[in-house]
């Protein structure tokens, strides 16, 4: 299998004034905010070089959390020029900063200053901006200026989403189906031929010729083989019962090529004399009194006609209630129609099955549709949504519709489709990626570490930014 990558694109929005436009001079140089646990840190490293502070001046530099009505004011960083930082030192009652802040004065600064503050995460900070409120003070406490700058337009700006990787399906060179189903045909007693307007066979018959003309009539489809299986239940002895199981279906046989005239050998039947094996699922299933005895019988070495009769002596009641409740529907015939479906080439043209009978796709074909599509787009997810319909118990099908699950943020489902999609790399890596998203991390490693180990090269990736999934960095914006 061809492995192919859907990549999410995360966009942000990070906003940094120019240092060019503040009065002091001081530009970011980098900063970084991550949430880790509990906690969050933020780190800024201020650039000194081109400072602007005069003699009797003091800048202010404070990183501020806000989110509506809710923020926090975090330590300030402090310039101050000489004069201001002898005065200041004798009036510390006076200062603009506090003694938990950062202070320097102007000649001993360092031409780059790391900031870092460490506080605890509330719930009211998902989404949160980040801004710096730049102030000015002169001689007496006089403010000089007051600037706002943002830093951060929104933390996280977005969770961290793992790639999802799907796998496109092998190639289906032949589409052979089959249609399945059964009738129960009611002869009269001891006889074989079949009578249509008898009891309801008209019904019955319809099953299989209305089973016939729902491929027949079908363009795309080519009938390729017909089988007819007939049984009858155990109530007469063996012999009889195998002159009637045969006779009947070689009857259904003769009804159907006289309706059709399919080929020579185009169908082939065969027969079960009793049905032992439905009266046994029959009676599992049942509240009879003697359940588990008449299952005991059922299941021992007797011949046929013996066990009938064991049956019918030992509990007579519970006899006669499966003769009236049971044996009608163990005489059944079982028919199976085989037939291909050519194929479908462009997306135009399997777009146009999907919405009609998307039952006629193979699942390579509803990848190749997917690929017509942009990865994630509504139109691309349901043509995986589709797709898993058709083929519920495929291992990729299963794979990709999980994917698709979890980029529509539907865990549960894409859980329910992961259970099935067997334990290939990329199951074990959408299986990985699925705890990354529940933030369940100690539940994620084990599968991406056995999917790296199998040949998965993102699942390193995603262990390796599974503890930054809470970061924003200067680097976002470039």
């Amino acid at each position: 299998m061809r492995r192919v990558l859907a990549i999410l694109v995360i966009t942000a929005t990070i906003v940094v004034s120019a240092s060019a436009q503040s009065h002091d001079g001081i530009r970011v140089d980098r900063y970084s905010m991550e949430r880790i646990g509990d906690s969050v840190r933020l780190d800024i490293r201020f650039n000194t070089t081109e400072l602007d502070i005069r003699n009797n001046e003091v800048a202010v530099l404070t990183p501020m959390i806000v989110k509506g009505d809710e923020n926090i004011t975090l330590r300030s960083c402090g310039i101050y020029s000489r004069m201001r930082d002898i005065y200041y030192t004798r009036n510390e009652h006076l200062a603009p900063t506090t003694d938990t802040d950062m202070r320097f004065r102007e000649r001993g600064v360092p031409a780059t200053i790391d900031y870092s503050v460490v506080l605890a995460y509330t719930d009211w900070m998902e989404n949160c901006s980040v801004v710096i409120a730049r102030q000015g003070y002169g001689c007496c406490g006089s403010r000089l200026w007051n600037e706002c700058e943002e830093l951060i337009a929104r933390f996280p700006y977005e969770r961290y989403k793992p790639e999802m990787i799907y796998l496109r399906p092998e190639v289906e060179v032949v589409k052979t189906r089959a249609l399945r189903g059964s009738a129960y045909i009611d002869f009269p007693v001891s006889r074989t031929e079949i009578y249509p307007d008898y009891h309801d066979n008209r019904n019955e018959l319809h099953k299989i010729t209305g089973t016939i003309d729902s491929v027949k009539n079908d363009s795309d489809i080519t009938i390729r083989h017909l089988s007819i299986k007939g049984f009858a239940s155990p109530e007469s002895p063996y012999k009889n019962n195998t002159r009637l199981a045969k006779g009947r279906t070689a009857s259904l046989k003769a009804y159907v090529e006289d309706m059709y005239h399919f080929g020579e050998g185009f169908i082939d039947t065969s027969y079960e004399p009793e049905n032992w094996e439905g009266l046994e699922a029959y009676v599992e299933s049942s509240a009879l009194p003697h359940r588990n005895e008449i299952l005991a019988a059922i299941r021992s070495d007797r011949e046929p006609d013996n066990k009938e009769w064991f049956i019918k002596s030992n509990w007579p009641d519970d006899y006669r209630y499966l003769l009236d409740n049971c044996y009608p529907r163990l005489r059944r015939s079982d028919y199976v129609i085989e037939y291909e479906i050519r194929s479908y080439t462009t997306p135009e043209e399997i777009e146009a099955v999907m919405f009609t009978a998307p039952q006629k796709l193979s699942l390579e074909e509803f990848y190749v549709l997917a690929e017509s599509y942009e990865q994630g787009s509504e139109a691309y997810n349901e043509v995986w949504e589709t797709a898993i319909r058709m083929y519920p118990t495929d291992p990729v099908a299963n794979l990709n519709a999980a994917n698709t699950a979890m980029i529509k943020g539907d865990y549960d489902r894409a859980m329910r489709y992961l259970d099935k999609a067997g334990d290939s790399a990329e199951a074990l890596y959408g299986r990985g990626v699925l705890e990354v998203l529940r933030e369940d991390f100690d539940a994620a490693r084990p599968y991406l570490l056995e999917a790296e180990r199998m040949g998965i090269t993102k699942a390193r990736e995603v262990l390796d930014n599974i503890q930054n999934r809470w970061i924003v960095t200067s680097e976002d914006t470039k």
